[in-house]
């Protein structure tokens, strides 16, 4: 067998490395199965490891990803791939052919740490991780604590004369740009997809003027602003260049619950609008913040989350959706018709945020395989165990703490599986 091609044998493949599959992958494994894990990205942690803090306690996400991190390094059960996606997948419910690609990370796994000497990196790259706020090294390593550690070199940059030449002064050699794709073939019983979400797309919403102001930006951008790993060090300020922020507005349901969009409910947009109110208060604690809503939804104990904030007298509760979002020389006029009293309201804000929704990644990239799946692109969940199922958001909406109470069920579907094949 050539060297680009390795044969593997395990009980469950994982494909998405986020929150939801690294707790399936974890809780299978110390139950005893063997799995391998894939993620596409060059590092594990997928959307929460971009979040500043999660709801409603305001602890960054962190603590949870570390411990979990942990848990994977010293795992022999769990082989690790990223960069990493499913070609093809063959067979029948406890014995499937997984045939799956691995790009080259053209950096060694024995490779120093290149904090320092990436700096000197003559080709930057947008920062897809900053979802764009900023430029990032073509060498990089997305946070200080990304697993796995090893950086990683863009590949749009493979070819480029002036990082090829910059290459040779790596001071270990750790760098290989002639690095190859390999071909893993993975014989499994059952498959877990947890492939998670992604932002609706902002730029099909044109009467809210997405791209055509820098400060009009999207919930998981503002994610990243208030990131102490973000591309303003944590500190939140205008993309425009202007450091204060005197008002902001979040726009509920950009795109959400709307047939020409998407036509659910996210169920967490409500409760990210209102953490991300938090964060621009503790930091500036004159500034007027308005939250435009159809309907505020805070389930079951995370009620008390809304109440402490509605209650606050610099959160201005408009319930309204927002008609549009206009573009003037000394601000943004956010419009909408306030419900309550039946009155057009205009606002004029220093920053607008719109909370899009979550779209299932499934709804683009499916699985290669005949699976029931909803006409949003959601993988439909039976009660039984099934050869292939989804977990996390590739099935509905949820926040964290639900997602892991799902990927817990999925490690259980997966054991059952195990034992049948």
């Amino acid at each position: 067998m050539p060297e680009s091609e390795v044969s593997l044998n395990t009980d469950l493949l994982v494909v998405g490395g986020g929150i939801a599959g690294i707790t399936t992958a974890v809780e299978s494994s110390e139950a005893g199965l063997d799995v391998v894990l894939i993620e596409k990205e060059p590092y594990l942690g997928g959307r929460v490891s971009r979040f500043h803090h999660y709801f409603p306690k305001l602890c960054p996400p962190a603590c949870g990803l570390e411990i979990n991190y942990k848990r994977l390094r010293g795992n022999p059960s769990v082989k690790i791939y990223t960069l990493s996606e499913v070609q093809s997948i063959e067979g029948k419910e406890g014995d499937y052919t997984v045939t799956i690609t691995v790009k080259p990370r053209y950096v060694h796994p024995w490779a120093m740490d290149y904090t320092e000497w990436a700096k000197s990196c003559p080709v930057e790259i947008e920062d897809d991780f900053n979802y764009g706020l900023n430029n990032k090294k073509a060498v990089y390593r997305n946070y200080e604590n990304a697993f796995p550690q090893t950086f990683v070199v863009d590949e749009s940059v493979v070819d480029n004369p002036d990082f090829r030449e910059w290459v040779k002064s790596c001071p270990d050699g750790g760098i290989d740009l002639e690095m190859k794709p390999l071909t893993i073939k993975v014989k499994t019983a059952s498959i877990a997809w947890a492939t998670g979400w992604q932002p609706y797309d902002a730029n099909k919403l044109d009467i809210l003027s997405y791209g055509k102001h820098p400060d009009i930006i999207t919930n998981v951008m503002m994610e990243r602003l208030a990131a102490e790993n973000g591309p303003t060090a944590g500190k939140i300020t205008l993309p425009s260049g202007k450091d204060k922020v005197g008002s902001v507005a979040f726009v509920q349901c950009a795109g959400s619950r709307d047939e020409n969009h998407l036509p659910f409910c996210s169920g967490v947009c409500c409760l990210a609008s209102l953490k991300q109110a938090s964060y621009v208060l503790e930091q500036y604690p004159e500034a007027d913040v308005h939250m435009f809503y159809i309907d505020v939804r805070t389930p079951g104990r995370l009620e008390d989350f809304y109440q402490e904030r509605e209650e606050n007298p610099k959160i201005n509760m408009h319930r309204g959706k927002v008609a549009r979002v206009d573009i003037e020389e000394d601000g943004l006029i956010v419009t909408a018709e306030n419900t309550l009293t039946a009155t057009l309201e205009k606002v004029k804000v220093d920053l607008v945020v719109l909370a899009t929704g979550m779209q299932p990644s499934t709804m683009d990239t499916p699985p290669p395989i005949d699976i029931s799946m909803d006409e949003n692109g959601f993988i439909e969940q039976k009660a039984d165990a099934e050869g292939i199922y989804g977990v996390g958001t590739c099935v509905r909406p949820y926040d964290v703490a639900a997602t892991l109470q799902d990927a817990t069920g999925a490690a259980v579907k997966a054991l059952q599986m195990a034992r049948r094949a």
